[in-house]
């Protein structure tokens, strides 16, 4: 287990200058590549942008477009991301079955746009429920997995069962948390309102809410899929529990934390690190659930060691 101060320790690995530093730092400002895959299962959309390896990124309720995402910014110096709109997602296929929503479809549907796109495997990352579905992913089938990167995450539902979680009724910030939630899921919400909304949301998972400017500026403009949201947390989020199966996960896996994440705690990542057998677990000692933003070069130097 690595713990990650503000800066990167020294004798670590570091990032080329200029890579994954700056990639972060425009945060997709750079227009990503859009793609329809066509797949026995649908058509779905994709963004990609870097060169090397391939690496899929998702996440189970965001719908990206060509601005990027944050959290995929610091792979792409070092593989090629995949940036996925799941089912019901953007424009990617959806027939209007909630089931279709389910992280188990969401595995098969990354499986067959794979297999599209010619690669035997490739490495997912994935932050907060990203994550859990990386780890449902590699759980499922693995055979189509090189590399996991598991980031904010927890391998099941009780992750909100301390009251350091943000969604445990005896956290300070429970109640305000619950109420943007619910107005998020609003439809008919103004483009600006929505996003107004989803920044106050944002700012209480941040160990420096008052940084919240400098870390989402520039022009990432993803939105939330809010039935995929719905779903998850009717129906996936009672059932989400892997941990007897983590042991049966064989791939090299990285486990990113920040010591203060208020939505999934640090002890869930430590949970994953003991249950998954080839797993390294990387603590940063100054960042909540985003330390991709807030500890950017750290988090850099840590991808940089893992996929370098």
């Amino acid at each position: 287990m690595t713990r990650l101060p503000r800066t990167s320790p020294r004798g670590a690995r570091t990032a080329p200058k200029g890579t994954a530093g700056a990639a972060e730092k425009d945060g997709g400002a750079v227009s990503w590549r859009r793609k329809v895959v066509e797949t026995p299962r649908g058509d779905f959309e994709v963004f990609r942008r870097g060169s090397g390896p391939p690496l899929a990124v998702t996440h189970l309720y965001s719908a990206y477009n060509a601005s990027g995402d944050r959290f995929a910014a610091p792979f792409v110096p070092f593989r090629e991301v995949f940036l996925v709109n799941l089912r019901g997602a953007g424009a990617s296929s959806w027939s209007g079955a909630p089931s279709e929503l389910s992280m188990a479809t969401a595995v098969d549907d990354l499986e067959a746009i794979r297999t599209e796109l010619g690669f035997s495997s490739w490495d997912f990352a994935g932050h907060s429920t990203g994550g859990m579905l990386g780890l449902c992913y590699a759980v499922a089938a693995q055979a189509g997995l090189g590399r996991l990167v598991v980031a904010g995450a927890a391998a099941s539902r009780w992750y909100n069962q301390s009251p350091e979680c943000i969604y445990h009724p005896r956290h300070p910030e429970f109640g305000h948390m619950q109420d943007l939630i619910e107005r998020l899921k609003t439809e008919g919400l103004s483009r600006g309102e929505r996003a107004r909304l989803a920044a106050e949301r944002t700012a209480l998972s941040l160990r420096h809410p008052e940084r919240y400017q400098s870390y989402f500026g520039g022009g990432v403009t993803k939105e939330m899929a809010v039935r995929r949201l719905e779903y998850f947390s009717t129906v996936d989020y009672a059932a989400f529990d892997v941990r007897t199966a983590l042991p049966g996960i064989g791939i090299p896996t990285l486990i990113l934390v920040g010591r203060h994440d208020v939505q999934c705690p640090t002890w869930c990542s430590e949970e994953i690190h003991r249950l998954v057998p080839r797993s390294r677990l990387v603590i940063f000692e100054d960042s909540n659930h985003y330390p991709f933003l807030e500890e950017a070069e750290a988090f850099g130097a840590a991808i940089a060691a893992f996929l370098g």
